[in-house]
């Protein structure tokens, strides 16, 4: 599955013909300014996340289910053995992903939280990062908290991980020499190579894009904007990674969730 597509590279080339390297310092989107990337789509695109008969998202969704309801590992438990029925257990957990860990020392964020489930109580085999199974596990968990308001635990022992993933979005990288905040909080609403900027909130992961033709995590897109600008891409489920993701659910508390959402 490769992650380096060519809209991202025509775009990251678009942002340096447009001298974003030239902007000053980023400021952050005021809260009552905050726009869902959902309100950039097009009247088609935004019908068909509206439509779970339509939603091809909800596909995942479905199998997602039939493996939270399946005994796995030597422990032969299913999700459900421990955690009963998902739209009561599950209500609001993807809104406070990423969480801290004690165990860990740090925030994991859903996909992690899924693994150690079924490493420490099924004593399965952790799923592959973008395989099939967890993302349709993530998806049937983070369906569970549709509509509901993002709000990640900010606290003494995750703050220092937030301000990690705040100054990663701020932080000039690549051959391009750009950041995320240059798109996302500077130049947001404006077109580059026939695509709109959003303000890069997550409040849809995992999502199905049209460009995928598939569904894919937040780290998914992630590395993709990295590859964009020609900056190194850190693994699935890196410390970097996930402080980015706690840095971005955190930028868009407050706002919906919509797993799982549509997008070009």
């Amino acid at each position: 599955m490769s992650i380096c597509t060519r809209p991202c590279l025509v775009l990251a080339a678009a942002c340096v013909l447009l001298d974003l390297r030239a902007a000053g310092a980023a400021a952050e989107i005021p809260l009552a300014e905050r726009h869902s990337g959902y309100e950039f789509m097009g009247r088609e695109t935004r019908a068909m996340q509206d439509d779970d008969a339509t939603n091809p998202g909800m596909l995942w969704v479905l199998d997602g289910e039939a493996l939270w309801n399946r005994k796995a590992g030597a422990a032969d438990r299913a999700c459900a053995d421990c955690h009963g029925d998902a739209r009561a257990s599950m209500k609001g957990v993807a809104a406070r992903h990423p969480a801290f860990d004690p165990a860990r020392g740090r925030p994991v964020n859903l996909e992690q939280r899924i693994n150690a489930c079924r490493a420490e109580r099924q004593k399965a085999a952790p799923l592959a990062y973008e395989s099939k199974e967890l993302l349709a596990l993530t998806a049937y968990v983070a369906r569970q908290s549709r509509g509901l308001p993002i709000e990640p635990a900010i606290d003494a022992r995750t703050r220092p991980f937030l301000e990690a993933g705040r100054e990663t979005f701020h932080r000039r990288q690549g051959q391009l020499n750009l950041s995320c905040a240059l798109c996302h909080d500077d130049n947001w609403g404006k077109h580059l190579a026939g695509s709109v900027i959003p303000q890069a909130h997550p409040t849809g992961y995992p999502l199905y894009r049209l460009e995928w033709q598939g569904l894919g995590s937040l780290q998914r897109r992630l590395r993709n904007c990295l590859t964009g600008i020609r900056a190194q891409v850190p693994d699935f489920g890196a410390a970097e990674l996930v402080d980015l993701e706690l840095f971005l659910m955190w930028r868009a508390r407050g706002m919906k969730i919509e797993t799982p959402a549509v997008r070009p």
